[in-house]
């Protein structure tokens, strides 16, 4: 069953701007270091990587239902790739726990992901689905 879902939005041009504004103290107040190892292997496509993944977390804190209140902390919303390079997100801190506490009894949250970029625009979409657990 789906538990939540979040889509967000974000200009390209705006994260770009703030690189340039704040440089690595902006990189580091919001992203992971997967994040910026990430971003730093596109220098050319910097912006739009990390504007996919501003995106990401934006998009999760809405699933969530808290924003970025309540413990949840960008940082706390890392993207990753899973084994078959699909993105998902790796959750800590705040994040995690709101995850879990939104999660029924007897089921494992499943968090779905998917991004895209069109300069300017990037974009994510959140659903988080509770899968029941199987008795092993």
């Amino acid at each position: 069953m789906i538990i939540g879902m979040g889509s967000d939005l974000c200009n390209i041009e705006r994260i770009q701007n703030s690189l340039d504004r704040f440089g690595q103290r902006f990189e580091n107040r919001v992203f992971t270091e997967i994040e910026r190892a990430k971003g730093d292997r596109r220098p050319f496509t910097k912006a739009g990587t990390l504007a996919k993944r501003f995106a990401a977390k934006e998009a999760f804190s809405k699933a969530v239902g808290t924003g970025f209140k309540a413990g949840v902390f960008m940082k706390d919303i890392g993207v990753v790739n899973a084994k078959s390079g699909a993105p998902t997100l790796a959750l800590t801190g705040g994040a995690r726990l709101r995850l879990d506490s939104m999660t029924p009894e007897g089921h494992e949250a499943v968090v779905h992901l998917t991004l895209t970029d069109d300069h300017p625009w990037a974009q994510a979409f959140v659903v988080i689905e509770a899968r029941p657990l199987t008795a092993e």
